[in-house]
């Protein structure tokens, strides 16, 4: 599934929470892990000291990817590390495409100060521009983090990006012996009652059973065993966290659209609400902007 998986670490609690989990999935997978610190140059890091300048990022930098890196080999996992210095989320991006990187695992944010570069931003950016899929990790989750996972979602709304999570989800439930669960959530809230009475026998049920044929498609050419398909109605950020909670999902995947914007699902905004709310983590895959212009 993975042979190189890069973790990005600014040496905050965050990351290192994230860091056990990051392990996990190169352990599975006998894969290679990447640990890459950023010295933001955006920052004014550069001090004098005695009489020497000394970037304080990068040798701070050193020393977070050192304890990291003893850490993986602990563990048994191979890892290579870097400390580079340039714009954080674009640093990420090149280094997991030079590195052939197969996925980058991530905290959904870090700490602030100093050692600053996992911020919520850095965290969004890069799932949006990142060739490569990334696993979000919220790290101040109520869950413990379980990986091989047991159980794992995709929520589809019929669009490319959904269409490319599924892919993803089906090589994950095969690599980890999972169930998968298909899940499309019709977007009711902003609709009037009554217009909700008709529509939810009407267009929009007829719709979601349309969207839910075609991915279940996609699954019967596969040899997957388990697999479970659900159309609920709602708030979908809502019921895709609370389909996460009443089924005991290990792991989502959710496709993304476009350099800069969040994948529209269903209605729009629910993309940005589950990088940061999910108490799963989450692996975001993105279209290509090749692929997208076609």
């Amino acid at each position: 599934m993975y042979d190189t998986i890069l973790f990005p670490t600014d040496g905050s609690n965050a990351a290192e929470s994230v860091l056990e989990y990051a392990l996990q999935i190169a352990s599975e997978h006998e894969a290679t892990m990447h640990i890459l610190n950023v010295a933001d140059t955006g920052r004014n890091s550069v001090t004098t000291i005695r009489g020497e300048v000394i970037d304080v990022l990068e040798t701070e930098g050193e020393r977070i990817v050192a304890e990291a890196t003893q850490y993986a080999k602990d563990e048994g996992v191979p890892v290579v590390s870097a400390v580079l210095q340039g714009d954080p989320h674009k640093t990420i991006v090149d280094y997991s495409q030079q590195s052939d990187s197969d996925c980058i695992v991530m905290p959904t944010h870090g700490q602030r100060g100093i050692q600053r570069i996992l911020l919520g931003s850095v965290t969004e950016r890069v799932i949006n521009t990142a060739e490569v899929p990334v696993i979000a990790v919220n790290p101040d989750r109520d869950r413990p983090l379980v990986y091989p996972p047991q159980h794992v979602l995709v929520p589809t709304d019929g669009s490319r990006g959904a269409d490319l999570a599924l892919a993803e989800g089906i090589a994950v439930a095969r690599a980890t012996d999972a169930t998968l669960h298909l899940l499309h959530v019709v977007e009711t809230g902003g609709l009037g009652p009554d217009a909700r009475s008709v529509l939810k026998e009407g267009e929009l049920t007829e719709r979601a059973n349309e969207i839910m044929a075609g991915a279940t498609e996609k699954i019967d050419d596969t040899s997957l065993d388990t697999v479970t398909s659900v159309i609920e109605h709602g708030d979908p950020s809502k019921v895709i966290c609370d389909y996460i909670d009443e089924n005991e999902v290990d792991l989502a995947v959710m496709g993304t659209h476009g350099q800069t914007d969040f994948s529209r699902y269903v209605m729009g905004g629910v993309s940005a609400k589950l990088v940061r709310k999910s108490p799963v983590p989450v692996t975001w895959v993105r279209e290509p902007e090749s692929a997208s212009d076609e």
